[in-house]
């Protein structure tokens, strides 16, 4: 085989790849150097480069296969341990306290609305009371007034009776006095006959004084009202009858009086002895 043709022994190839490192070396100082010039003035370095004999690539080493990682088994989750069963008894005991605390709950929401019935029912109920009794006292304040009213026009009527009847009585009276005495004139006559059969002047007076004791009265009364009686009488002062001939405006004065007369039962005897058969007599509580 010729020379040339040879592969260079190993010796000559480490010989090479040696120069060929020391010149990149070399290289690499020298630029280093030259970087550094410009912050640091510091000698320049000087290097002789080699050319080295151009030698075959050495093969490419080649890499080691990598080794098979080991298969990593997923862990298992642990399977979860079985609770222990609660005892019948006790499962059964919870179950009814349960039970009883849901009827509780139901028994008390039941008392709530039953009371809330029973207040709106009392509500309403009072409510009716109120209405009704706000009627019946408009009823009866209606009926009072009513009342009033016919009274009063009653009260007016009777007084314009008993003034007629009084006013009958007195021309009655003074034809009866007139008879008594044998007069002849008419009853407005002023002859001596007429006033002669009157009675006396104090006569009122007296009969005042015999019934006045008997007056039982303790109310007040404002003015002083007065009651005028026609009172019938026997010829011993017997009384026949009294009736009120015009009231006061007071019943229970009107009626104290009637019942002072009526205790009385006779009355005194004039001057002449007689007692007239018919009288009116006028009664005032301040007399």
């Amino acid at each position: 085989m010729a020379p040339s043709l040879r592969p260079e022994s190993p010796v000559g190839l480490w010989r090479g790849a040696g120069m060929a490192l020391l010149a990149h070396g070399l290289l690499l100082l020298a630029l280093k150097a030259g970087l550094d010039w410009r912050s640091h003035a510091e000698p320049a370095l000087e290097a002789e480069l080699w050319s080295a004999i151009p030698q075959a690539a050495a093969p490419r080493a080649q890499e080691p296969e990598p080794e098979p990682q080991p298969k990593v088994e997923p862990k298992a989750d642990p399977k979860p341990q079985p609770r222990p069963e609660p005892d019948r008894a006790q499962q059964q005991a919870q179950q009814q306290a349960q039970r009883d605390a849901e009827i509780a709950i139901e028994r008390e929401r039941e008392k709530k609305r039953r009371e809330q019935v029973e207040a709106r029912e009392r509500a309403e109920l009072l409510k009716k009371e109120q209405a009704k009794k706000a009627a019946e006292a408009e009823r009866l304040k209606q009926e009072q007034a009513k009342l009033e009213k016919q009274k009063t026009e009653q009260t007016k009527r009777q007084q314009a009776q008993e003034e007629a009847r009084r006013e009958a009585q007195r021309q009655e009276n003074l034809r009866r006095i007139q008879g008594l005495a044998g007069a002849s004139g008419g009853p407005q006559s002023s002859g001596t006959a007429l006033q002669s059969s009157g009675p006396s002047a104090n006569y009122a007076g007296r009969i005042k004084a015999r019934v006045r004791p008997n007056i039982v009265f303790s109310e007040v009364v404002s003015g002083n009202p007065q009651a005028e009686v026609e009172v019938r009488c026997a010829p011993d002062g017997l009384i026949l009858s009294s009736r009120l001939l015009k009231p006061s405006g007071h019943a229970t004065w009107d009626q104290a009086v009637l019942r002072a007369i009526e205790k009385t039962e006779r009355l005194p005897r004039d001057t002449d002895g007689r007692v007239p058969a018919s009288l009116v007599l006028v009664f005032r509580p301040n007399e």
